[in-house]
């Protein structure tokens, strides 16, 4: 029997807590409730979370410092949940490394479907049995030195150590490794890391890129792994080979 997963909902309002639980609840989800960041770690520490709906206006930490830890420390899912609808705030979110962002007054139904989003980008997939070739294992993607494992949805560096991505990330680095030389939209990569929930927000994969760049480039201000095509979007330079 599938376990379900467990979601973690920090607010620190309580009734806003309360509903979240319970709707989760609802739609088969194991939840949470905590209210400041020292429970959300504490948490995270003895019984970590899937996935973790974030609000960002807290009193004492800032929430886009909590994320920040988070993403430092822990592997999960992270919807910033927050009535900051301000551009500048999705930019940062995102930059902190939010897999989605959702303003307040928001409809229970579409977050929930959001939060499925999330959770099915970062579950690792299950490979069908296949019989072993020449050509390598296509659940492998070899690119500069680098190895992308789409099964174990990991990435490994030159060195053989893994480096670590968020969801949305991942996604991304998954699109340009399967469409290797190809100049991909920023519409084609929005759909590609959202699918349905994709909202049109070009900015949104603007800073995803630049967050991967980080990650996987020797100079992320000269990047020669991902090129951007004015007016038209990015390329993944390099050729990819399954192995």
């Amino acid at each position: 029997m599938k376990q379900a997963s467990h979601i973690a909902v920090l607010d620190d309002e309580v009734d806003i807590t309360l509903l979240l639980a319970n709707y989760l609840q609802s739609h088969g989800f194991r939840v949470t409730q905590v209210h400041d960041g020292r429970s959300l770690m504490s948490l995270m520490s003895s019984d970590p979370a899937d996935l973790v709906l974030l609000d960002l206006g807290l009193p004492g930490e800032d929430g886009f410092s909590i994320a920040r830890r988070l993403r430092e420390s822990f592997r999960c899912g992270l919807v910033i949940v927050t009535g900051r609808g301000d551009a500048v705030d999705k930019v940062v979110g995102l930059e902190v490394g939010a897999d989605d962002y959702v303003t307040k007054p928001f409809d229970l139904r579409e977050l929930v479907a959001r939060v499925k989003a999330v959770l099915r980008r970062i579950a690792p997939e299950v490979p069908a049995p296949a019989a072993a070739t020449s050509a390598g294992s296509p659940d492998r993607l070899r690119f500069a030195g680098w190895q992308l494992d789409t099964a174990a949805r990991s990435l490994r560096n030159p060195q053989g150590e893994e480096v670590a991505l968020t969801g949305g990330e991942f996604d991304l680095l998954q699109a340009f490794a399967r469409h290797p030389g190809r100049v991909l939209s920023r519409d084609f990569l929005l759909e590609q890391t959202r699918g349905r929930e994709a909202a049109p927000f070009d900015r949104t994969i603007d800073v995803q890129v630049g967050r991967l760049r980080r990650k996987i480039e020797a100079d992320a201000e000269d990047p020669q792994l991902i090129k951007s095509v004015r007016g038209a979007g990015y390329i993944l330079v390099p050729p990819v080979s399954n192995g």
